[in-house]
């Protein structure tokens, strides 16, 4: 532009002053000067032209690549829910399954209780008087009726449990407690206690007991879903950083047990 500008100054000046000193020569100079402009500034246009076109279509690349990574990110979510939700419903079958097959124990257990308190007791020899051979044998009192054993005591309550007698179930289990209290049936009855009173919607009583479930029976196999219970208990009470406390308890001391998986999906999810 300032050749331009300097050889079109005294063409300028010339028509200024009247004269007309610009030749030929210089006009087609000055067009040709003019020509190269423009083919400049079409060139550099062109070469923006292209730059925005190569811009468009890197910026349209990388929309393409984000929104099919959204999709695959998306898919791996639902993936995990579902595989998620598909291992919370074979741990509950497990759990089903070994509920079931504990209740079949406990019934033959008391089936064979109820068996021994049937059977007969041999009647005691009479020690006989020397010298005395027609002395009868002392009477032998009749036994009183045999008190049922654990497993019977326990059966009888889960029955009524079964049945949605929560109180009557409650009592029976607070029986076996009290007249077997070492019996290997007193972790399960304790946290069946536990369970009859958050069935009846007293959610505080129902959280002492499975404290006690824990701190009497620390190894028993109750124990991790009763220090579960509590997690939830405290998550439901907006006690959140307890609950997560206790949840990290649950995985830490009950590592291979149900509830840790159960209970790492609620750290996942505990706000």
């Amino acid at each position: 532009m300032n050749r331009i500008a300097v050889r079109l100054a005294p063409v300028v000046v010339s028509l200024t002053t009247g004269a007309c000193f610009a030749t030929r020569s210089d006009v087609r100079i000055l067009q040709q000067d003019v020509a190269n402009v423009r083919a400049s500034a079409a060139q550099a246009d062109s070469a923006r032209a292209a730059q925005i076109a190569q811009l468009a279509t890197t910026l349209g690349l990388v929309t393409d690549s984000i929104r099919a990574s959204s999709e695959r990110l998306a898919r791996l979510q639902a993936n995990a829910a579902g595989d998620l939700r598909s291992i919370q419903e074979q741990l509950v079958q497990i759990q089903e399954l070994t509920g079931q097959s504990q209740n079949k124990l406990n019934e033959l257990r008391a089936q064979m209780e109820e068996r021994n308190a049937q059977m007969p007791a041999a009647a005691p020899t009479a020690t006989p008087i020397p010298g005395d051979s027609t002395q009868p044998a002392a009477a032998t009192p009749p036994a009183g009726p045999p008190s049922p054993g654990p497993a019977t005591l326990y059966k009888l309550a889960y029955d009524q449990l079964s049945r949605g007698s929560h109180s009557t179930a409650r009592t029976g289990f607070q029986d076996l407690l009290s007249k077997f209290p070492t019996s290997d049936l007193a972790p399960d009855a304790q946290y069946w206690i536990g369970e009859t009173y958050l069935a009846e919607g007293n959610s505080g009583a129902a959280d002492s007991v499975f404290n006690l479930v824990v701190t009497t029976y620390p190894r028993a196999s109750r124990a991790a879903s009763a220090l579960y219970k509590h997690g939830l208990y405290l998550q439901k009470a907006k006690r959140a950083s307890e609950a997560r406390q206790v949840f990290q308890s649950v995985i830490d001391k009950y590592p291979r047990s149900d509830e840790a998986a159960l209970a790492k999906e609620r750290l996942r999810t505990l706000k």
